[in-house]
């Protein structure tokens, strides 16, 4: 049973990429023989017109930069923010409260996050309500929102990717033991900033390059979020192609091709210039490592308020939209207030969020079966699947990965659109699944297993009964982490369902780009509250679930002190 979990998960989430890719680049060098009769003739032969496409359009290159810009910017922020907040915060008192309120931020998806975003910071939004009300004027005053350099969109990503930093970073700082670390350099007269910059920051951020290079390459293709909040004049190169890959026209598919290539080019080099640099901070340029304490101080004991303010304000916000019946610049609040929307939304409302939660309980039990079979193979035969391979979704833009799937499936005949939704999200929820369960699978205590073993339950009834009950909190979140994930896929529904499987994500997206802001605000809170609803109820799952509390209670005259109280082996 396993190595058939394994081989399926091998078919499923890893053979895919090559067709993908392949998918990409033969329609970028103008070769796709499934076009019509009188178009076959220009399409089967290789050339590089589809770049010379790319390359001579209208501000292509401004595109590209305002990519790179928004894109690195972003990323190095939400990373340097996400130290200043841990080496200023890790292990207080507080810490527990700051964990706490960041989980509703995590919570909300981008697509919800870029609407309240938007109604908050645009020409005519609440922010600028209160600036008028204090008697100061707006008018010719610069927008956050679809400003030319893209400056909202950096302080959207960075908010929105400064709390899945934090996440990843928890787990990692649990494995340096940072009080060791503290308590060690401490002794050396190294303060506390000194500690985390010449102490712990070399050996947090190698661990932290996977959460990182996702971050960096989604900030770089990120499409959504740039539709509803990104400048338009010229977009971000992301945009661009997939505006190319709209077109109509079918001969124009090379231009969508290549540019979808040379999105991908722009993230690998942009991913190498960031390992390349990584490597000459902490093992080439050491100088700043080694030049003893300077007593420096570091100011982000309050850096993690901006995380969690602009959120509180954004989800009232949305609620007022949705019952606003008129609400006129520069008014405050509303002048009258009605349920009409939402009347008229609801039927479509309850058809959508069953159709997005069937999608995403199919998709995430898939993947959760699959990566725990690989997880279970590896424990028992000591080989894996490379993380580096299973990572290539959550670090590869996600327009040029799937331009090459939707041409590959193509070449089957049918109109399954369902299943090739459902398959590219658990392309894209299978690297997420094993990311949060790798590390609880690594921390079990193997002997546990092999006590039930010896006890006379059999393999299945000791996984079930021991191993299963102990790793069952992680369990539940990780399919909260899945189910979120699945249910904020925007461009695999849009590309690989051809506008045919509808969910709350591509409806959202859709009536955010210049419908009525009250319409918006009902899809936004709906895109946001059932994540909030999975996150909940995963919580309340795992603390509920699990034998954990018991087996800490008492362990030293217990005989739990002989079998958990010595280091793992397996």
């Amino acid at each position: 049973m396993i190595h058939l979990l394994f081989i399926s998960a091998i078919l499923v989430c890893i053979l895919p990429l090559l067709p993908g890719m392949a998918g990409i680049l033969l329609p970028a060098f103008s070769w796709l023989p499934l076009m019509t009769t009188h178009q076959i003739e220009a399409l089967t032969a290789f050339n590089l017109s589809g770049f010379h496409h790319v390359l001579s359009w209208p501000g292509v290159f401004q595109s590209m930069l305002l990519s790179l810009f928004t894109g690195i910017t972003s990323s190095i922020i939400a990373l340097a923010l996400t130290f200043f907040i841990l080496q200023a915060n890790w292990h207080k008192p507080h810490w527990q409260k700051i964990e706490r309120m960041l989980s509703p931020m995590l919570a909300m998806p981008h697509v919800a996050f870029a609407i309240g975003f938007a109604f908050l910071f645009s020409p005519t939004g609440w922010i600028y309500r209160v600036l008028e009300g204090l008697g100061l004027s707006t008018h010719n005053t610069a927008s956050l929102i679809q400003d030319p350099y893209g400056i909202g969109l950096i302080m959207a990503l960075t908010i929105k990717e400064t709390p899945f930093l934090i996440l990843m970073s928890t787990s990692i700082l649990k494995q340096l033991h940072v009080d060791r670390l503290y308590a060690s350099a401490s002794g050396l007269g190294y303060n506390r900033a000194d500690v985390w910059l010449k102490v712990i920051l070399p050996q947090w951020l190698p661990k932290m390059r996977l959460p990182f290079y996702a971050v960096l390459a989604f900030g770089l293709s990120v499409v959504d979020v740039a539709l509803i909040i990104g400048p338009t004049r010229p977009p971000t190169f992301s945009v661009l192609v997939w505006q190319w890959f709209n077109e109509a026209d079918l001969s124009l598919l090379p231009r969508a091709a290549a540019g979808a290539l040379c999105l991908l080019l722009i993230a690998f080099l942009t991913l190498a210039t960031a390992r390349l640099f990584e490597w000459l901070t902490l093992n080439y340029w050491r100088s700043w490592q080694i030049q003893g304490a300077k007593k420096r101080q570091f100011w982000g004991e309050h850096g993690y308020l901006p995380l969690v303010i602009l959120p509180m304000c954004i989800i009232p916000l949305l609620v007022i939209w949705s019952f606003a019946q008129r609400w006129r610049f520069p008014d405050i609040v509303p002048t009258r207030l009605s349920e009409r929307f939402w009347q008229q939304e609801l039927p479509t409302l309850w058809e959508l969020a069953s159709s997005s939660f069937a999608l995403a309980l199919f998709s995430t039990t898939l993947a959760l079966i699959l990566t725990i079979g690989c997880l279970e193979y590896r424990d028992k035969y000591q080989r894996a699947i490379p993380f580096w391979l299973i990572a290539i979704p959550m670090v590869i833009p996600q327009l040029s990965l799937l331009f090459g799937l939707q041409v590959t499936t193509h070449f089957i005949s049918g109109q399954h659109y369902w299943l090739w939704v459902s398959w590219s999200h658990i392309l894209f929820v299978f690297p997420y699944l094993y990311l949060a369960l790798d590390g609880p699978w690594r921390s079990f205590d193997a002997r546990l297993y092999q006590s039930a073993r010896s006890l006379g339950l059999t393999h299945w009834q000791a996984w079930w009964k021991v191993k299963r009950v102990l790793l069952q909190p992680s369990i539940w979140i990780a399919i909260a982490i899945g189910l979120s994930v699945s249910l904020t896929q925007y461009l695999p529904t849009q590309m690989l369902g051809a506008g045919r499987v509808t969910t709350i994500t591509t409806e959202a997206v859709a009536l955010a780009s210049g419908q009525d802001r009250r319409v918006s605000a009902i899809y936004g809170i709906l895109q946001g509250l059932l994540p909030f609803i999975f996150f909940s109820l995963a919580l309340i799952a795992s603390h509920h679930s699990g034998i954990q509390p018991r087996l800490n209670k008492q362990r030293s005259t217990s005989t739990d002190e002989f079998i958990c109280g010595k280091p793992n082996y397996k």
